[in-house]
């Protein structure tokens, strides 16, 4: 037996680059659908959550940032309190639209940044952990 490779090169940057920042692994994904039977935001989607892992497994990164719904998740996390082999897709989520946002140009938020956000007291001090989380990897 010979195995195929199916995974285009075309966005294997991009694919190395959400296994990095979420750390979750993709394949481990069995496309049960237990993470779309419990999102609440799933009505509003046109790509269902197994199916957005399922166009990562496969390599078709360009139909998950073409997709709305990658904006529409809510990050509830439901879809890997459900999911048996323990996948976080909201975490994977979070990481495509990280990568779409840094290819615009919106790039990485700078510790030495931080102090004047600090002085802001209408600013959550969690608004700016997230956003040191989020835009620091």
């Amino acid at each position: 037996m010979v195995r195929i490779k199916i995974i285009p090169d075309k966005y294997e940057k991009e694919l190395s680059q959400i296994k990095k920042i979420s750390s979750e692994m993709i394949n481990d994904c069995m496309q049960c659908g237990k993470c779309t039977a419990g999102c609440p935001a799933s009505s509003g989607m046109d790509i269902l959550p197994h199916q957005i892992i399922r166009h990562l497994q496969l390599g078709q990164f360009d139909k998950v940032i073409e997709s709305k719904t990658i904006w529409s998740c809510a990050s509830c996390f439901t879809c890997a309190a459900r999911c048996p082999r323990g996948v976080d897709l909201a975490r994977l989520m979070e990481a495509i639209r990280l990568i779409i946002l840094r290819q615009k140009g919106n790039n990485r938020l700078k510790v030495k940044d931080i102090g004047h956000l600090m002085t802001d007291e209408k600013m959550p001090q969690q608004a700016i952990v997230s956003a040191l989380r989020k835009y620091s990897k």
